[in-house]
């Protein structure tokens, strides 16, 4: 296959190897949660994470940023996009808010940006687009509306864990709207270890804090392979390459089109759910995550 070809490939394909690898986060949270607190276990990510990079950076020889200006444009979106977003999901989860409420308020992310770029962003969101943002969300209620309650009085919904969750849709979704509109493009490699670095430094303070110990062997003394699976993924899979995704498509797509991919999250979740803990997809699962494939494919497709 011809070099060209090959990349306008990966191109097409990027958008959903981003959904399926974002998707598996509450996975890593249902194994990891009950052995770490969550600032403790972000924080370990975050630092392993940029160990992972700053290796990789310097063999290939990376350019930085390229002045101050665009460096603290970074470490803004690396505070909200990933110390505002990801605590404010894990802590959530921690204080007892189940995965599918989670996930609903979060997928309210693409229906604010719209909002957001209609109103004061400058932008043009068609009439198809603003319909095919409501059929996502339609589609992510449906899929989504089974799990309420389903976990018993663990599984509800206080101003707590509600606060954190809020704080976790806000971050995100000003990150990728500041994100396209002030971070220049540059090396996702050097751009994702700043964005690292500056969550970590907001973090590990908030670790630090916690006063539960994060557990890494077993009560036999044997390593403990759940939470040392979840924070393999965590780095190698959900920050090396699903933040980089992240950044490359805002960077590369329009950010109404880019945010519309996370309505097909948590139906993405719910099925490797069911292939991994055998959760029941029903036929409402199966009816709304068809819903939302079609609106976020009326948000994504080209006008004529």
């Amino acid at each position: 296959m011809p070099h060209s070809n090959r990349d306008n490939a990966w191109l097409r394909a990027m958008p959903w190897v981003f959904v399926l690898i974002w998707s598996t986060g509450f996975i890593v949270a249902r194994y990891g949660m009950p052995h770490a607190p969550p600032m403790k276990f972000l924080a370990v990510r975050y630092a392993l994470s940029i160990l992972c990079f700053l290796p990789w950076i310097v063999l290939a020889g990376v350019k930085w940023p390229s002045n101050r200006k665009q460096a603290l444009h970074l470490a803004v979106t690396g505070v909200l996009m990933h110390a505002g977003y990801l605590g404010g999901v894990w802590a959530a989860v921690k204080a007892g808010m189940g995965s599918g409420l989670s996930s609903l308020i979060v997928g309210i992310q693409p229906v604010l940006t719209a909002i957001w770029l209609t109103s004061v962003g400058g932008h043009h969101v068609s009439r198809r687009q603003w319909l095919g943002l409501l059929l996502g969300f339609a589609g992510l209620v449906l899929v989504v509306s089974r799990k309420f309650g389903a976990g018993g009085p663990g599984d509800q919904a206080n101003w707590i864990n509600l606060s954190f969750a809020v704080m976790a849709l806000l971050s995100i979704t000003v990150g990728t709207l500041y994100q396209k509109r002030f971070v220049q493009p540059c090396d996702v490699r050097s751009a994702n270890t700043v964005q690292l670095a500056a969550a970590l430094l907001v973090t590990l303070p908030l670790a630090l804090m916690e006063s539960e110990s994060m557990h890494w062997t077993q009560a036999d003394g044997a390593l403990n392979a759940e939470l040392l699976g979840a924070m393999a993924w965590s780095v190698l899979g959900l920050t090396l390459g699903g933040s980089s995704l992240l950044y490359m498509l805002i960077q590369r797509g329009a950010a109404a089109s880019v945010t519309s991919l996370m309505y097909l999250v948590p139906p993405s979740t719910a099925l490797i759910a069911w292939l991994l803990f055998a959760e029941p997809i029903t036929a409402v699962t199966l009816a709304g995550t068809a819903l939302t494939a079609f609106g976020v494919s009326l948000v994504v497709r080209p006008a004529r």
